[in-house]
């Protein structure tokens, strides 16, 4: 875990937003309006507390795998406008309830409804021109064309994919639109300048902007990020968080995967958070490291009896004892 840990007599807290270096999180330029402030107001902190306005809604999604249950979630709810962390140690289920949630894996049990609709049997490119998009953990970007070209393909309900229309050459001005749309964007992104280059050519961070720009032409009302921080320098990273500033400042849902504590302290406005497969805990981001059973989740449910082993036994020692003179232990005991 990215967070810093601090042990005291009242209890054990996971404190967020203490990484050395500040986990690139910090001293951004420029302050996006939030317009979800006081949108949790009066929200339960509790696993599937109920949501003012839910972009979003999971029941009884459940997910297995030969004899082992991925994803056991009982109810969320995603609330629109508002930017939400989903958190767990490794393995907890997050990419594959997010696979879900996209329809690019199905369900064995349960519902989920986007914008009031299910969207059971809806195929994910479908659920990407209805306003739900996506990006990976491992960027997918075409690597052999140029960025460019990558922004152009992700625009929606294209002419030229309807072969009466590009016999008659109808698509050419619709083609100048999404064009002109996809600069626009990159331009947002600060990418003009790598317009023509190679998608392949870019480095990690790059991609992962491009991926966020290329999100951008589906116009999406919910965008879902798996892990968008992964493996970016700390000055990249300055620039992924503003631009999601950006977005939930412009009115579209943001719900994200992420590993990086002072990232989550930083923008997020809610938490959701899972261990094996379901969700433990919910809540605004300094709530949830003082939550027990996310502690217990992160650090393991012994950990806490350890430490007041090793507290009592260090209290048990003489303050004037001369822990040099102490005999040496066995190599093999540890």
């Amino acid at each position: 875990m990215n967070a810093s840990n601090e042990m005291s007599d009242a209890g054990e807290t996971i404190e967020f937003g203490r990484t050395s270096g500040g986990g690139g999180a910090a001293g951004l330029q420029k302050e996006w309006d939030n317009p979800a402030i006081g949108a949790f107001d009066g929200v339960d902190k509790a696993p599937g507390s109920p949501k003012p306005d839910p972009i979003l809604v999971a029941r009884e999604v459940s997910r297995s795998f030969g004899g082992l249950r991925a994803v056991d979630v009982e109810h969320v709810e995603i609330q629109r406008g508002a930017i939400t962390a989903l958190i767990g140690p490794n393995g907890a289920g997050k990419t594959t309830f997010f696979n879900l949630l996209t329809n690019f894996d199905h369900p064995d049990t349960g519902t989920v409804k986007f914008n009031g609709e299910e969207t059971s049997g809806v195929r994910s490119h479908e659920l990407a021109a209805k306003g739900m998009v996506r990006t990976f953990q491992l960027t997918k970007v075409l690597a052999k064309m140029s960025v460019l070209d990558n922004m152009m393909l992700a625009a929606q309900n294209q002419s030229g994919e309807v072969m009466r229309r590009g016999l008659m050459n109808g698509w050419r001005r619709q083609e100048n639109e999404v064009e002109q749309r996809a600069r626009e964007i990159l331009d947002e992104f600060n990418m003009t300048h790598m317009e023509s280059e190679y998608a392949g050519a870019l480095s990690g961070g790059q991609r992962k902007l491009l991926e966020m720009a290329r999100a951008m032409m589906a116009n999406p009302s919910l965008i879902m990020l798996d892990e968008p921080m992964a493996g970016v320098n700390p000055a990249l990273t300055q620039s992924l968080l503003g631009h999601v500033k950006r977005l939930r400042s412009e009115g579209i849902t943001v719900m994200f995967v992420e590993h990086d504590m002072d990232v989550v302290q930083d923008i997020s406005d809610w938490v959701v958070v899972m261990a094996e497969g379901s969700i433990i805990a919910e809540g605004p981001p300094r709530s949830i490291g003082e939550n027990q059973a996310v502690v217990d989740a992160y650090l393991g449910s012994s950990h806490a009896a350890l430490t007041d082993e090793i507290r009592e036994a260090v209290e048990q020692v003489p303050a004037d004892t001369d822990l040099t003179d102490l005999p040496e232990g066995d190599d093999t005991d540890g």
